[in-house]
């Protein structure tokens, strides 16, 4: 097979692939076999039709057009392979010659072009002349105390109180929306927390400074419902109001919340925790800064076939194809996603980077928790959906901004040099998983021999009886 790639575009190839004769000739075999399989021929059994026949019955066109069709997919994908080509999408397929259409003929050779959107090329600059800088680790008091507080309310109490409704109060209330003075919605006695800004806009100022059982209207935008949208006179009555009360931290807290003795020793535990969430946020903004660092400083070309089929494929499940607005947003974040991913996956092919087992099961557990499945399951349904290779490559997107950094000089505000190691692994981590990885795969190879070597016994078993079966039906 003879295969030769014209680009079209930075985004899209011509593909021409010449498949000769004797390479097709399995793919004619078996559109005999299937054929010969379908049809219904006096005289001859399903199956047993022979090609002559099937040639005077059915044509010969149509055995070719069968074999053309099962063997184009293989051929494309080893065209692919040969010319190391990244497709982002399906190709336009146009078959120009194919040989053999008279039987006995075998001259020839079938030829066909795509025409695909790939992954274009891009250059990435030098890594070890880029720099990030990323914001201070200082754990304060504050920072503490943020979190002794945030316990604190776990444990809290909500009391009734006898005043006007502030900010951080709970209120039960009662809404009522019209427009154009008809109602269109209502609920009665839900809790809500004054300042969480999680209903209605302008309600937070509505509650505040109303006492139990007292009420007040405000106009705002309804979020919900047929009349999401629309602007609506909403009438809120508060059954009461209620105040968190906290418990003192001391050490009869400290027992209560923690597995801690004293509330020093909580306090301890939780200046730790500041520490190392600071330390995971410092790596997350390194990530994003140096990712977007690179796109600043790098053109990429964006194919817009693999762009429209995606704002496509979202609008369609939303139901909003005709929806204008909305597809001009779709399209803008399909931009950038893709234009991310070339990005991300042409770094982790410069860095050689490699997903060891770990990661990949690290990612696919977190995954099932974000789908609600068991894991074993969530593993095993996109194993039979074909979904691993495209995991694996998310994995090795992620990884790679991760062992990009290790090149990068992040830094805090003062200049000083931030060690994100423990975030973002080292060279030497990644040879010890893949040492661990390969051992474990020799580990499996020496079992699979194992079992290889002892499946001939059985074999030998079965060859036994089959040398005595015949002496068996000579004697009936």
């Amino acid at each position: 097979m003879k295969s030769a790639v014209e680009t079209l575009e930075p985004t899209k190839v011509r593909l021409t692939v010449e498949v000769p004769y004797d390479e097709l000739k399995p793919s004619i075999d078996h559109a005999y076999s299937h054929i010969a399989e379908q049809v219904n021929i006096p005289g001859f059994r399903k199956g047993k039709v022979p090609p002559r026949i099937i040639d005077q019955r059915v044509g010969r066109p149509a055995v070719m057009e069968h074999a053309v069709n099962e063997g184009l997919s293989g051929f494309y994908a080893e065209a692919v392979r040969e010319n190391k080509l990244r497709p982002l999408g399906q190709p336009e397929v146009d078959v120009t010659k194919v040989p053999g259409l008279v039987a006995g003929d075998t001259d020839g050779d079938l030829v066909f072009t795509a025409e695909v959107e790939v992954r274009p090329e891009i250059e990435i600059p030098s890594l070890d002349g880029l720099s990030v800088t990323v914001d201070a680790s200082e754990i304060t008091d504050e920072d503490v105390q943020g979190r002794l507080d945030a316990l604190r309310e776990r444990f809290g109490t909500l009391v009734g109180v006898d005043r006007p409704a502030a900010d951080k109060d709970f209120a039960v209330i009662d809404l009522v929306a019209k427009i154009d003075g008809e109602e269109v919605d209502t609920v009665s006695g839900v809790s809500y927390q004054i300042g969480s800004g999680n209903m209605l806009e302008g309600l937070d100022e509505a509650l505040t400074g109303l006492s139990a059982g007292e009420t007040t209207t405000f106009s705002t935008t309804l979020v919900g419902g047929e009349h999401a949208g629309e602007q609506a006179e909403v009438t809120v009555t508060a059954s009461s109001v209620k105040e968190r009360e906290l418990p003192e931290a001391d050490d009869d807290f400290a027992q209560m919340a923690s597995e801690f003795d004293t509330v020093d020793e909580l306090l301890a535990d939780l200046r730790e925790q500041a520490t190392k969430v600071k330390g995971q946020n410092q790596a997350v903004q390194a990530r994003d800064l140096l990712l977007e660092q690179l796109l600043e400083q790098i053109e990429i070309p964006v194919p817009a076939g693999a762009v429209e089929a995606e704002v496509h494929r979202h609008l369609e499940s939303e139901g909003r194809l005709e929806d204008d607005t909305h597809r001009a947003e779709v399209t803008e974040q399909a931009q950038t996603a893709l234009r991310n991913q070339i990005l991300l996956d042409t770094l982790a092919e410069n860095l050689e980077v490699k997903v060891n087992q770990g990661e990949l099961v690290d990612y696919l557990v977190s995954a099932s928790r974000q789908y609600g499945m068991d894991p074993n399951t969530f593993i095993q349904t996109i194993d039979q959906q074909g979904q691993i290779p495209a995991m694996v490559a998310e994995v090795a997107r992620s990884k790679a901004l991760a062992v990009a950094l290790r090149h990068v000089a992040v830094v805090d505000p003062a200049g000083e040099a931030v060690d994100l190691s423990e975030y973002i692994g080292t060279d030497a981590d990644d040879a010890a998983d893949a040492a661990a990885d390969a051992a474990t795969a020799a580990a499996e190879g020496d079992e699979d021999a194992t079992e290889a070597t002892e499946a001939p016994a059985e074999g030998d078993e079965d060859a036994t009886e089959a040398t005595e079966a015949p002496a068996e039906d000579a004697k009936a």
